[in-house]
């Protein structure tokens, strides 16, 4: 017969289940302090290059953000150097928002008529079209409006045809799948029994739609949006070829303009590690970090949002 300490130490024994799950947690965590590790390392990296511009360079933050002239090689009347950013923040915010306004009709309606009206039939066809659009390269995205909507603007509002509006055009194309997505979950997401109460009471198909089920899904779609703008805030060669990278104010939405990506594309590459024209791109990369972690911001505050409703 087994002894006590026998009995005791076999209990005590972990099982080979209990070893696996336990080298389950361990491997678990190590990657998630890896995922930590390496966000924390680009947001510390692209800070400390990016405030280099102010600590080591002088340069002021004022006339970083607010300045209308980039050439970081050259230096005004008062012996500044010129590399004010406002013309490269507004361009990206204009064709981000604009991209937006012009993409939230077609996908939440494409989203409706997946999920509402033609459930089977429409996501048949239109389910395998917003993959597609999704799996196109950035890079064609960018040769089809420099082919295409680049000529058609300039051959109906004049100019060269590069700027706000072509980089629009493109861009609410590659951000229309990532939103037409979202937001059919979103509506996926809502109850059937909302559905069914609302036809109950004698509303229409459209009247539920309207008024229970956009209503109800309003901040998932809300998030779809905000994601969607967060892509195109982003998006850096496809714009690049059709904006004109003109680092300028806009005038209208037909001159050529730049965004922060496009700046950054064209110019790093060309500047020396340390200096003042490199150190400024790095500044450029950091308010592009910023607003990436703000769009970020705004998703969690949305869904809180829709999990407190």
């Amino acid at each position: 017969m087994k002894t006590t300490e026998q009995l005791e130490h076999q209990l005590k024994r972990h099982s080979k289940a209990a070893k696996l799950e336990i080298w389950g947690k361990f491997i678990s965590f190590s990657a998630l302090l890896l995922i930590v590790a390496v966000v924390v390392a680009i947001i510390g990296f692209v800070a400390s290059k990016g405030l280099a511009t102010f600590f080591s360079n002088h340069v002021s933050l004022w006339d970083f953000l607010s300045g209308k002239s980039w050439n970081p090689g050259v230096t005004d009347a008062h012996g500044k150097p010129e590399v004010g950013a406002l013309p490269m923040i507004v361009g990206s915010f204009l064709i981000t928002v604009l991209s937006a306004i012009v993409a939230t009709p077609f996908a939440i309606g494409t989203a409706v008529f997946m999920n509402e009206i033609s459930p089977n039939k429409g996501a048949k066809i239109l389910q395998p079209v917003t993959e597609l659009l999704v799996g196109i390269p950035s890079v064609v995205y960018g040769f089809i409006g420099l082919s295409v909507v680049v000529p058609v603007t300039r051959a109906i509002f004049g100019g060269s045809g590069f700027g706000i509006l072509s980089g629009t055009c493109v861009l609410f194309v590659m951000i229309l799948p990532t939103v037409t997505s979202m937001s059919v979950d979103a509506l996926r997401a809502v109850p059937r029994y909302y559905r069914e109460a609302s036809l109950a009471l004698g509303a229409t198909q459209w009247q539920t739609i309207y008024k229970v089920v956009l209503r109800a899904a309003t901040p998932g779609m809300m998030t779809a949006v905000v994601f969607g703008m967060a892509r195109a805030f982003g998006e850096a060669l496809a714009v690049q070829m059709v904006i004109g990278n003109a680092a300028l104010m806009p005038g209208s939405l037909v001159d050529p303009a730049s965004t922060l990506t496009s700046v950054l594309t064209t110019g790093i590459g060309n500047t020396v590690m340390g200096s003042l024209q490199n150190n400024a791109l790095w500044s450029l990369a950091l308010v592009l970090l910023l607003m990436s972690l703000v769009f970020n911001l705004i998703i969690r505050l949305i869904g809180r949002k829709g999990r407190l409703q």
